[in-house]
């Protein structure tokens, strides 16, 4: 069918024919009860339907209405379905909308301002379907499965994309929890070594005396303890990619060690005396200000530059304009599937909350954050309350002209996000003139 399809369910013969003749624009299919608007629904998949609430067997209530309203959101959960009734019209109508329904009108039928709310569900799903065409050719081809649709994220994959097929030492600087490791895994799968082995190792969670023996391996008998020879981090990543996480807490004594591998490209089991060849590429990541550290003596300047021939910054979440709330869904669809299927999504005020949160603990938290509120959720949606954010931080900006340039910032941003970077499609979503927007980004210093 090359018009849209309308389902409308409706047991009224002459209304039906009524608004069959009203909606020349529509491929307009008519139904009269529960299981043949079932059937419609698999067999015509329409964007919008209209249900009559009042249907056989009981056309004098609601009941069937309501059945057929829950089977069909079941079925079709993007479907915009636009109740109808003229038993306690208000009352079930709000009902219907609490239950998942877009939208109500109330009989007897204005059918010029049935047609204004037809027009504007098919136009909203339609936005919805491009927004997840969108989201769908960003995140799960987007650089190592990164989940991201921000301009922030977008220009690292880029950098990533980049590097990746280039054989070189690349340092990933960023706060903890913003997904470092991931980043690495991506670089290794994306480049030339991408059949060899991915070893990683926490510089900062193993003990300093035990870290020179997990890098390097030792020989039997090296020490007490060492009942067998054992191959180190660096031999296990030969022909594939080493990832130092936490590289800032190597003590300096074992940094000038790390360095003859970075220089000569062999290394030396503890106890041992002979040099063992190993190629392998060496992605490293930190927290710290490594800068700092080489001015301040704390880090090897020469092992620095050969650690960081490639150098990327990684965004905190705060700084990844509507990434938080893309990654909560994620997650909430993640673990809804393995500790609480009665949950399908983040109702308004999670979204609302979770875009408001500052996210100190980046990735890591709101993951942390969501799962929980997912086990502790009581109802189909996971709430604000569930989430147990508080009041962004518990810091409340009461200035007007503050937090109004706040709130235009953020929704500048994200309006730009969506539209990807598109001033007439930001302009559209914000409400104001292509002027007004410029004018906006001007006062404010944003880029467009």
């Amino acid at each position: 069918m090359s018009r849209p399809v309308l389902l409308v369910v409706e047991d009224d013969a002459g209304l039906a024919r009524q608004l069959r003749w009203t909606y020349e624009a529509y491929e307009v299919v008519v139904v009269g009860d529960r299981a043949a608007a079932l059937d419609a629904l698999r067999l015509h998949e329409p964007a919008v339907v209209t249900l009559d609430l009042g249907l056989p067997p009981d056309p004098d209530g609601t009941a069937e209405g309501f059945a057929t309203l829950h089977a069909m959101l079941a079925m079709a959960p993007t479907t915009k379905v636009i109740v109808a009734s003229g038993h306690g019209a208000r009352e079930s109508a709000l009902a219907a909308i609490g239950d998942g329904a877009w939208d109500f009108y109330q009989k007897p039928i204005d059918i010029d301002a049935l047609g204004l709310i037809v027009s504007r569900a098919f136009h909203v799903h339609a936005l919805e379907a491009e927004n997840r065409r969108l989201q769908a050719k960003v995140v799960p081809g987007a650089f190592g499965g990164l989940l991201y649709a921000s301009p922030e994220m977008g220009r690292v994959a880029r950098q990533l994309e980049r590097v990746a097929p280039a054989d070189v030492s690349v340092m990933l600087l960023g706060a903890s929890g913003t997904g470092k490791e991931l980043l690495a895994r991506g670089i290794h799968e994306a480049g030339p070594r991408r059949k060899g082995s991915f070893v990683a190792i926490n510089c900062a969670a193993i003990p300093e005396t035990l870290l020179e023996a997990e890098l390097f391996g030792y020989e039997k008998g090296a020490f007490t303890g060492a009942v067998k020879t054992t191959e180190g981090k660096i031999e296990q990543a030969a022909g594939g990619t080493l990832f130092l996480d936490e590289i800032g807490d190597v003590p300096l004594p074992l940094q000038v060690k790390l360095l003859r591998f970075l220089q000569e490209r062999v290394v030396e089991r503890i106890g041992g005396r002979k040099a063992i060849p190993v190629d392998t590429r060496v992605v490293c990541a930190t927290h710290q200000d490594v800068d700092a550290m080489v001015a301040e003596g704390r880090f090897r300047e020469d092992l620095y530059y050969r650690l960081a021939e490639i150098v990327v910054k990684i965004p905190a979440l705060a700084e990844r304009t509507g990434d938080a709330a893309l990654l909560a869904k994620h997650f909430v669809g993640r673990y809804a599937k393995a500790l609480n299927p009665a949950v399908t999504g983040l109702a308004a005020d999670a979204r609302a909350a979770v875009d408001a949160w500052r996210w100190p603990g980046n990735v890591r938290e709101l993951e942390n954050r969501v799962k929980r509120a997912v086990i502790m959720a009581d109802g189909k949606l996971v709430t604000a309350a569930d989430l147990d954010l508080g009041d962004s931080n518990g810091v409340v900006e009461l200035n007007l002209r503050t937090a109004r340039e706040a709130a235009d910032r953020r929704a500048i941003g994200r309006a730009l996000a969506q539209a990807e970077g598109n001033i007439s499609g930001a302009s559209r979503l914000l409400g104001v003139s292509r002027p007004t927007l410029y004018d906006l980004l001007k006062s404010y210093h944003l880029h467009g």
